[in-house]
This record gives C-alpha cells, structure tokens and sequence, in this order.
C-alpha cells in the first residue's frame, strides 16, 4: 500500500478529501472518493479518473479487501484496564470476587485512559463503532470524542430492587444523557443501560423504558447470560427475562439485547417481532461457560437482527471483531451440530451491516451516500493468500492485524498501521491499569 500527499497536509483525524484507488469490495476492483465530507463521495471501478485533481491525499490500496468499518454492538470499553486480571473462574465468583471489588476502586482518570485504550485496540483491528455499558461515562465520552470514532454510550443501571438505589440509578441516566447530547458530536449517541432483569427492579425496568421513549434513545441490556437468571426470573416473576422485559416496555427497535443464550423458541419469536436486536458475545460466552449457545438459527428463522459484540476485555480477553466473527461461525456449527449454520457471509454481515443496524449509525455498506467508514484489509499476508473466497478468508483466516488503514466519519485514523499517539495511550492505560489494582488491594 502507498500513499501521496497532494500537498503538504496533516492527514490524521482531519476531514480531507481522500481517494482511495485499486482495492476491492464485494469482489469488484473499485476505486473511493471522500470529498472533506462525512459520506463517500463516490465509488466504482477507476473514478480515479473523475476524481485525482481533486484529492488532497491518494491511497493506493494496492488490491486491498474495502469492508464497512466493523460495529463492535456489546462491550464495556474499560474493561481493557481488567484484561488478564482475573481468568478461568466461575462466573459468579469470578464477578463477586474479583470484578465487582476492582470495578468499585475506578476512577474518571482509569475509565478515561481504559477507554482510550479500547478505542485504540478498536482502530488498530477495524471496528469504528462500538456499543458501551460502563460507569463514569462522561469520561468515555471524552475518549471517544478525542478517538474519533463511533459509540453509543449508556450508565449501567443497577438497583437491585431497592428504591432509594433506583432513584440514584434515575438521576445518574438522566445526567448522562444531558451531558451526551450537549457535547452535540454525531459520533456520540447515547442510550438507556438497565443492566440486566435480575439486578433491576420491574420498576427500574419501566422507568428505563419510559425515558428511552421520550428522549428518543436506545436501550441496551444483558438478557439470559445463564440458566440460573432464566431459573431466578420464572421463580420471582412468573415469566422468562423477554417476557418480563416486553411488560415493562424494553423490548423495542431501539433496543439492542446481548449474549440471549438460554432463550426459547417464543422468545426468539417474541424479540424478531419487537424488532430487537440481538448481540451474540461467542468468546465471553465460551469463557464463561454459559454452557449453551445463542440459538441463531432460531433467531434468523424468526427475522431478527442478529449481530455480534466481543463483551469486555475482563471476559474475552480482546477487542478483535475478526476474532469474533470466526468463533461466532464455529461456535454455531459446533453447537448445533450443522456445519451449514453461520456461514461466512452472514458471519460477516453480523459484524457489518447488522451492527450499523443496530447502532442506528448508516447502513454497514460501502455506497455512494453512506458513512464513510471504511477500512482496508492488505491481501499481501498469509490468511489472505490464495484468495479464493473474500469473505470465508476474512471470517475464518484472518485477524485485526491484517487491518492496515482505518477510516471513519472521512477521517483516517489509522493509516499503513501507523496511529498517532499510540505510545502515549499504552503508557498511561498500563499505569491506569497498576495503579487500579494496587488501590484495591490495599487495606482501608
């Protein structure tokens, strides 16, 4: 891959106007023009001809794959902070023993650096959106802002049945939303966080449902993780999790619900109706031990909009949606026991154009008018190599590393590799990250 400057330009994070030339999309060799605008511009075979005096900057993509800017649509950016931290326990002691008492020593400073540090790992292996459920996310906000890239951000909404908890819990959503929409940056959305059906009331639910509505924001929830919280909603409430969350108003378009491995066949139904989108989490699933998997072919059967989301570093231990997208299409066949599940086409559009659906944020293609989020995947490496079939190297071959120019809303962010400022994020998100645990392991 080269690159020429047209004229003496600083071309990182700026909205310049690029043409990308000799790559590849949908099996058809095209070229990519983005005017200093938000959209592309205009794409097809050789508009370099239509386009070349007009380019402040020239990529040769050098027959590189252009794919849509992967939607990473459930994580908890910080987390990254968490990586590596605690591994290989039991679910419940691994939250109540070791993430819980770290989570409760944050600060704005680790969530801000933890975050800073996710946005990177999310450029450096293709994804430009993501969808966040964290504490202080003010802070978040500012990384993400300074990132450049896409996130719907929320507050983890936790009451656990308690009323004066729920009333905080209130009060601390409505803060995020106003300080979201007063940044008034169109990469930033923000949404309702009730983190799941079995840390918030019915009543917190209804709230979380009400203000969705009327500030015209989405929702996002974990929805049946494990058997135990199916098991625990039929004995308090009567019903199964999506049943209780569509009486308290959740289950809407705006809605995204993560991991849904223990749902049935009339909650598969229930949320393809809804227009719910659902966010398969295969890593932290398997880690974790959910023991069953997200019952896609249900799902697809039904119509509804699957897509995929990594969890948070604590639990995966990465932020690669490649990654993701090969062990969401083997852990389908494996589980199912039908190697036609899932195949790398629909694995792809997951992390595509079924996240940007989710997201709200275009429509996950590459076409005149969309968001110009692109990013460039080399072919000059192993996983690439032959090339009989783009999308089953790119699901089952490849990684993040094979990412070599990172474009979103028309700003490079990362080009043949390179970010600015990388060196500075890893330093301080390691210190962040030591200074964190040394806080919680130290007697009061």
């Amino acid at each position: 891959m080269t690159t020429t400057k047209t004229e003496t330009v600083d071309i990182f994070g700026k909205n310049k106007s690029v043409l990308i030339t000799n790559v590849v999309a949908d099996n058809t060799p095209v070229d990519i023009f983005i005017d200093a605008a938000e959209t592309i511009t205009d794409i097809g075979p050789e508009i370099r001809k239509r386009h070349r005096g007009e380019a402040e900057f020239v990529i040769d993509g050098d027959g590189a794959l252009a794919l849509p800017g992967l939607t990473n649509t459930h994580t908890h950016a910080a987390m990254t902070l968490l990586r590596g931290y605690a591994d290989d326990m039991v679910l419940q002691d691994w939250l109540s023993q070791k993430i819980w008492p770290l989570e409760a020593h944050l600060t704005t400073d680790d969530v801000y650096w933890g975050t800073k540090l996710a946005c990177l790992e999310m450029i450096r292996t293709g994804t430009t959106a993501f969808n966040d459920m964290y504490f202080q996310m003010e802070s978040a906000a500012r990384a993400v802002d300074e990132a450049g890239i896409r996130a719907v951000l929320c507050y983890g909404f936790i009451d656990l049945g308690d009323a004066e908890k729920c009333e905080h819990e209130c009060r601390a959503t409505e803060a995020l939303v106003a300080h979201i929409k007063a940044m008034n940056n169109p990469r930033i959305r923000v949404a309702a966080g009730p983190h799941a059906p079995y840390t918030v009331s019915p009543e917190g639910l209804k709230w979380c449902a009400e203000f969705a509505r009327d500030q015209q924001i989405g929702i996002h929830i974990h929805l049946s993780e494990t058997e135990k919280e199916v098991n625990d909603c039929i004995s308090q409430h009567g019903k199964r999790p999506a049943a209780l969350l569509d009486k308290c108003g959740i289950l809407t378009p705006r809605t995204i619900a993560a991991h849904g491995c223990w749902l049935d066949d009339a909650e598969c139904a229930l949320l393809a109706k809804r227009g719910v989108s659902i966010s398969h989490n295969p890593s932290s699933n398997m880690k974790l031990a959910t023991h069953r998997a997200l019952p896609y072919p249900q799902l697809a059967s039904a119509g509804a909009n699957v897509c995929l989301g990594t969890d948070g570093c604590a639990s995966n231990n990465n932020l690669d949606m490649f990654e993701e997208m090969k062990i969401a299409a083997l852990l389908q066949k494996f589980f199912w026991n039908d190697p036609t599940v899932l195949p790398a086409p629909a694995a792809l559009a997951m992390a595509t154009k079924n996240g940007a659906k989710a997201l709200g944020f275009g429509t996950g293609t590459l076409a005149a008018g969309a968001p110009a989020d692109i990013i460039l995947v080399t072919i000059r490496t192993p996983c690439n190599t032959p090339l009989h079939n783009a999308a089953s190297n790119l699901v089952y071959a490849c990684s993040g590393a094979s990412v070599e120019t990172t474009i979103c809303n028309g700003r490079i962010l990362m080009l043949e590799r390179e970010i600015p400022g990388e060196a500075e994020i890893l330093k301080e998100a390691a210190q962040a990250a030591t200074g964190l645990v040394k806080r919680a392991q130290t007697p009061v």
